[in-house]
């Protein structure tokens, strides 16, 4: 991986740790700062509650997001402050495209900090508390998992919406559809079928109502050309053009998340590594399942820091 290009990615909901990033940000003050900026905007003491949590607090959906959100963007701060080398592309999973879009200078950190957690009230406020749900089908292919929602609807929504790598879709919807599609994915031979404990069915139709406000938001903030290309879940391409870039982020809320294709675009485009910033290795696992020929590395305390800055000298 030494002499070749790489990609920076960044993970979304569900890589939250209370105390993620600790040792990181010991050794380097800059993620401490860029937890500081984000209270600044919140209003709420963000780095205690990563911290300290409780894990319920930081599991809230408006407040996980500004908390993933910055660790994304403070990992990369560190990247840079320690002469890491700049990547070819960048992506994120689901929040993580917003982390991207900071780094690679398109959206300002302050705005983007207020932005995901009117998101994260979004998305909760449009579903009932326990009226939507998700689940991670294993050992299934993707046509598979599709026909399995479609027999499962009876009228409500539930489809499939995380292409997360070969054998393993997310999906989401009305928590009694999500339930039957459960029920007939082990009837049509799925290896394992997990409840994901989630307060919100992401990515599906029953987000359009939080993607309309969102879309509003977006239309206030101010965006930029990315300076290194971003690829977006909702169609596996960069954008440049600020309106482009609005709608995606406002499309992507109720828009499959198409991992697999993002990575197989990253190694299509001659990247030989993949770096995952933020707290714990989810992407960097998925990249070995999904093409063995692209080097998943993660990066989150200084030790795999270090290894990553030695292997991309």
């Amino acid at each position: 991986m030494s002499d070749s290009s790489f990609s920076m990615v960044f993970p979304g909901q569900g890589s939250q740790a209370v105390g993620m990033l600790s040792a990181l940000s010991e050794a380097y003050p800059i993620v401490v700062q860029t937890y500081a900026e984000a209270t600044d905007v919140l209003g709420y003491d963000l780095w205690e509650m990563v911290q300290n949590g409780p894990v319920e607090a930081l599991n809230r959906t408006a407040r996980t997001q500004p908390a993933m959100l910055a660790a994304g963007v403070s990992v990369w701060r560190v990247w840079l402050e320690q002469g890491g080398r700049m990547p070819k592309l960048m992506a994120g999973h689901s929040l993580g495209e917003y982390s991207a879009l900071v780094c690679a200078g398109a959206i300002e950190f302050s705005d983007a900090v207020r932005l995901v957690s009117e998101r994260g009230r979004f998305m909760q406020e449009a579903v009932a508390e326990g009226a939507g749900g998700m689940a991670a089908i294993l050992g299934l292919d993707d046509e598979q998992v599709r026909e399995v929602c479609v027999s499962a609807e009876s009228g409500e929504v539930v489809k499939a919406v995380n292409f997360n790598a070969p054998g393993q879709v997310v999906i989401a919807g009305a928590k009694a559809a999500v339930d039957r599609a459960c029920g007939l994915a082990k009837a049509a031979g799925a290896k394992r079928v997990l409840p994901l404990s989630v307060s919100v069915p992401s990515h599906c139709a029953l987000m359009k109502p939080a993607a309309e406000r969102l879309r509003e938001r977006l239309s206030a903030i101010r965006l930029s050309s990315p300076s290194i290309p971003v690829l977006h879940n909702v169609n596996v391409a960069s954008a440049d053009d600020a309106d482009a870039i609005r709608e995606l982020l406002a499309a992507q809320l109720y828009s499959p998340v198409r991992w697999v294709e993002t990575v197989r675009k990253i190694a299509a485009s001659g990247c030989a590594g993949l770096l995952e910033a933020g707290p714990g290795k989810v992407l960097a696992g998925l990249t070995k399942r999904i093409d063995r020929g692209i080097a998943g590395t993660a990066v989150f305390d200084p030790i795999s820091l270090n290894q990553a800055l030695e292997t991309l000298r």
